[in-house]
């Protein structure tokens, strides 16, 4: 199984904040993977308007998430927990949604059958 979310990230553009050599910093989510990938099921007035008000995302190495989030039991694990497997979801296929279970126990996993999102 692999842990890769995409088979490609297409026209999504990254950004190294750090230097060519790191991490990339942030990332712009394109119009061609919004249409393919994410909008596949919406009209094309949806497409329209993400594409407007998309921005970059921020990404944090792993390091950084660990130090901002302290997950103890007492508060992470006092939250009942459900995970809602998507089976058209072209971003987190669905062998990926069920490493995620696999790997972060929830109370219960629903599956919403022809959804992807």
């Amino acid at each position: 199984m692999s842990k890769r979310r995409l088979d490609s990230y297409m026209d999504t553009v990254f950004t190294f904040g750090n230097g060519p050599n790191n991490q990339p910093t942030s990332l712009l989510i394109g119009l061609d993977i919004m249409l393919s990938k994410l909008y596949q099921l919406s009209p094309a007035e949806d497409l329209t308007l993400a594409g407007l008000l998309t921005r970059p995302l921020p990404l944090y190495n792993d390091e950084a998430m660990n130090e901002a989030m302290a997950l103890t039991k007492d508060k992470y694990g006092s939250v009942h927990r459900v995970f809602i497997v998507c089976d058209r979801d072209n971003i987190l296929k669905e062998d990926f949604q069920r490493w995620m279970i696999e790997n972060n126990p929830t109370d219960d996993v629903k599956l919403i059958s022809g959804s992807d999102s």
